[in-house]
């Protein structure tokens, strides 16, 4: 009758061992989560790209003449001053066009009847020209210098600065005939930024 007892609590025994050691098992996380956990989980350290680890040629620090001259670049007065040159070129460039396809380029209104000579035309085409330019180079000023502020104030780069900068610009030229051509030219000046914006996008 012991034999019996003895073998019943040695089942026991090792079943009793055999749960311990699966719940130990359990217990133990397997590697593959660990390995993931590493990889992709919350554990992963965030470590910042360095170039020579890539391959590449390591930057150098940027002195403080650098840096002041792109924080000038950045700068709106640098980009309305740009804007303003850019179309002062352009318009220059566009008014002695549209002059040299004008055929009442340099006659006299006087006496129409009267041949003009090329100083008369060259003299007509230099004063078309400088008023494009001028005309040019203030709006392109005041677009690129009310974009510029818009964008720092509202902190985005997007096609709403180019609209509202459009509408202001548009606006205040407007403004000199009229309210209604005030109102006139800045939807005008909105719509054709707008269209800029998205084909430029």
């Amino acid at each position: 009758m012991a034999a019996p007892a003895k073998s019943t609590d040695a089942s026991i025994s090792v079943t009793t061992g055999q749960s311990a050691t699966v719940s130990a098992v359990e217990d133990v996380p397997i590697q593959y989560s660990l390995i993931l956990d590493h990889l992709i989980g919350d554990k992963r350290q965030i470590k910042d790209l360095n170039p020579t680890v890539m391959g590449a040629l390591p930057s150098p620090q940027k002195t403080k003449e650098q840096k002041m001259i792109e924080s000038g670049m950045e700068s709106c007065a640098f980009k309305s001053l740009i804007a303003c040159v850019g179309g002062f070129v352009l318009g220059g460039a566009f008014g002695v066009f549209t002059a040299g396809i004008d055929t009442n380029i340099g006659i006299d209104p006087k006496d129409p009847l009267r041949t003009p000579t090329a100083r008369e035309v060259l003299r007509d085409m230099g004063q078309r020209g400088m008023s494009y330019a001028k005309n040019f180079a203030i709006v392109g000023a005041m677009f690129s210098c009310t974009e510029c502020l818009i964008e720092s104030h509202r902190g985005k780069s997007d096609w709403k600065n180019a609209v509202y900068s459009g509408c202001i610009t548009g606006g205040a030229i407007g403004f000199r005939a009229g309210l209604k051509a005030g109102v006139l030219g800045c939807g005008g000046f909105a719509a054709f930024s707008a269209a800029i914006e998205y084909y430029l996008r």
